[in-house]
């Protein structure tokens, strides 16, 4: 029975110079590969491979250096974007992952907001309270000081 050369593992022993194991004998790798980490740029390395492609004029210098860095042309055009915006901040490579949601200006807004309630509260009551009283006076016929006398306003 001839070994079926259109699956990728066949060829790939083929050319490792390795004959395929029978089925039998094939084991199963248990053990897990780690994630690959991806690659961080700083801001310093991403300026100087852009100065080094401005600098190469001839033909297919630029992905010679590129293969020699390990690096794809998409690099160089966001670099050199992030570069005519005048984002030198932006050529450090961002956190990943979520943002942090804290706001110190909304958590003040959010205590004075809350403050504010607690304070419309205390004069509603202190106005229902002082209603309550002129109208006592009233029934019981008591004169109230006038606020002009007291030197207030209303």
């Amino acid at each position: 029975m001839a070994a079926n050369l259109s699956t990728a593992e066949p060829m790939e022993r083929r050319r490792n110079g390795m004959a395929a194991p029978a089925l039998a004998e094939r084991v199963i790798d248990p053990e897990v590969e780690e994630k690959p980490k991806r690659r961080r740029f700083t801001a310093e390395y991403k300026q100087r491979i852009l100065k080094k492609a401005e600098a190469l004029t001839g033909t297919g210098q630029i992905g010679a250096m590129l293969r020699r860095e390990g690096l794809y042309s998409t690099h160089l055009t966001t670099w050199r974007r992030q570069r005519a915006r005048g984002e030198l901040a932006g050529l450090t490579p961002a956190k990943r992952g979520r943002k942090a949601t804290y706001d110190p200006a909304a958590e003040t807004i959010a205590q004075l907001t809350l403050e504010n309630a607690r304070l419309k509260a205390k004069l509603e009551r202190a106005e229902t309270i002082i209603e309550v009283q002129k109208k006592v006076s009233a029934m019981l016929e008591i004169p109230l000081k006038t606020l002009e006398a007291d030197g207030r306003d209303s």
